[in-house]
């Protein structure tokens, strides 16, 4: 296996905040990976990174085989699936679902005069059906609940068949059925031997998907731990990158914490 992402020393230092400070990091083309950490952890800036969106202080990153500050980054994006907040703000709320999808073969929000061929119609939809979202193919994107568009969204970050799939809090605003949805979502699609390799950004262990591979836990802007899901998702690391005393329960290959009460604490 050949690694789609080579981290070493990875600093981002914006005004006189350092935002990731040292970080080592590599995942390989057959990995899930789970980043977790509070507020201002330095997730998102990592997924900026890991996307080519920013470029690090200092340090080396090195993305789908090509190191940052050397490529063209206008050419390594697309190889790239990313799903945001912000990207999902610039999505015209009058596109056709099917046009939210298909319109990523060209890099853009929003149809303009491109052409798109019958293959590119039919992988658009063939990519909604697997997730779930046929239905909504006719449908605006701004009638659309916040799960639907999740899965919208989704299904347009590999709609130009990504080497690495970048899924930041994809589960945020949800509703319980709505987060449960697309944790099974993600489940199937981190099972399938053709997917890409992906990284998921949250903050609850809740939604961490059966058959993710791997953690890496961030608290101002450090590494608590990296490594396989078994390892790093515990009580002591959990409880050392939230600051509080965690209690952890796996049960179906499905996580829940919360904080340890005091009759239990010692």
């Amino acid at each position: 296996m050949s690694a789609v992402l080579e981290f070493a020393e990875v600093t981002v230092r914006r005004g006189g905040a350092t935002l990731l400070d040292g970080v080592n990091w590599t995942v390989e083309e057959d990995e899930r990976w789970v980043i977790l950490g509070p507020n201002g952890a330095g997730k998102t800036t990592l997924i900026q990174v890991a996307a080519a969106q920013i470029h690090p202080t200092s340090g080396v990153a090195g993305i789908l085989d090509e190191v940052l500050g050397t490529v063209d980054v206008f050419e390594l994006r697309p190889r790239i699936g990313l799903t945001s907040a912000a990207i999902a703000e610039r999505i015209p709320r009058h596109e056709l679902v099917r046009d939210v999808v298909v319109s990523a073969s060209y890099g853009v929000l929003g149809r303009w005069n491109e052409h798109y061929d019958n293959l590119d119609h039919g992988r658009a939809e063939q990519l909604l059906v697997e997730l779930g979202a046929k239905p909504l193919l006719d449908r605006t994107f701004g009638t659309l609940s916040e799960g639907e568009r999740k899965r919208v969204q989704i299904a347009r970050a590999l709609m130009t068949d990504p080497e690495l799939l970048l899924l930041d809090e994809p589960a945020a605003g949800l509703d319980l059925g709505g987060r449960e949805d697309l944790v099974s979502t993600l489940s199937l699609l981190a099972q399938d031997e053709l997917a890409p390799a992906t990284v998921l950004i949250s903050h609850h262990v809740e939604e961490i998907p059966p058959g993710f591979t791997h953690a890496l836990l961030l608290r101002q802007g450090q590494v608590v731990a990296a490594g396989p899901v078994e390892r790093v998702i515990t009580e002591e690391l959990l409880s050392a990158t939230f600051g509080m005393p965690l209690q952890l329960d796996h049960e179906d290959g499905r996580y829940a914490a919360r904080r340890r009460s005091r009759r239990h604490a010692g």
